[in-house]
């Protein structure tokens, strides 16, 4: 009996030791691969991302050297960005034993069933493309999209969507395809702009003395352009005679005059005995 345990043992132990020494001659190498193409893919993602910085860098001074605008540059950022990432991944992918081109093939299949979740966006690529031909704006300029009535300086052109800086400092996000295909208002496309106000008085005044009143007012404005001066009766309303004025301002300081001059014509009506109306309620009780 003793014999026979010690003949097992030896058989277990032989069997044990035969089968563990197969494994670790199936797997050690494996293993080692596998470790060494992670550490492969490390190395070559932060390689690449230095280069994707250098690529996209030494693009941009390309563009700012032969003066593209400021929304074609990050337009053309963001796709570089975008295709050398998919580079990179397709890079990291082959390294694992991935073949870029049946992974192509998985991606082309599913062509259609993207195209149609996607559709949204490729339609504001599509807008994006147009918006940077055709300018309708540009960075730096000012606009309101009429559909929604969203306003304020553009700050950025992106693949996708279009960034709004409002007046008061909100970030309005407007998808491309809607800019592109919707009617919208450019404030600050010329250098000059027309300041267009209408001021109310009494019918008992003197509209000739008004008209000459707002008249000499708005030629005291700091800034104003050195262009004619329009003053005219705009409307007989019904309980007052509405005098409008037309002058020409800079751009940049359309604001600034045309608040300055609401608030100087009034004074100056004033100390001319003009009246101001405003509407009034009557009420007569029994």
């Amino acid at each position: 009996m003793l014999l026979v345990q010690v003949l097992s043992d030896r058989i277990t132990n032989n069997l044990t030791e035969g089968t563990l020494r197969s494994w670790l001659e199936n797997a050690l190498p494996k293993m080692l691969a596998f470790f060494w193409s992670v550490a492969l893919a490390l190395i070559v993602y932060f390689v690449g991302m230095k280069i994707i910085s250098l690529i996209r860098k030494g693009f941009q001074k390309g563009l700012q050297r032969h003066g593209a605008e400021v929304g074609v540059q990050q337009f053309m950022d963001a796709v570089i960005k975008i295709i050398c990432y998919i580079v990179l991944a397709l890079a990291i992918l082959h390294l694992f034993g991935i073949e870029t081109t049946s992974f192509a093939a998985a991606i082309a299949s599913l062509g259609v069933t993207v195209g149609l979740a996607l559709q949204g966006s490729l339609s504001n690529f599509a807008g994006g493309v147009l918006i940077l031909i055709l300018k309708p704006f540009v960075v730096g300029d000012y606009i309101i999209e009429d559909t929604h009535k969203n306003e304020g300086k553009v700050v950025e052109i992106s693949i996708f969507y279009t960034k709004l800086l409002s007046l008061d400092n909100k970030t309005i996000v407007i998808p491309n395809g809607i800019l592109a295909n919707a009617s919208l208002t450019n404030v600050t496309n010329a250098d000059k702009r027309m300041v267009n106000l209408v001021f109310s008085i009494a019918y008992e005044d003197d509209i000739k003395k008004a008209k000459e009143v707002i008249h000499q007012t708005v030629e005291k404005i700091e800034g104003r352009q050195d262009e004619e001066i329009t003053v005219f009766v705009n409307e007989l309303a019904a309980s007052s005679v509405d005098i409008g004025v037309r002058f020409w301002v800079p751009m940049d300081d359309y604001w600034n005059i045309r608040w300055q001059t609401l608030e100087d014509v009034k004074y100056a009506l004033e100390e001319n005995g003009m009246t101001i109306p405003f509407q009034q309620l009557d009420i007569h009780t029994l």
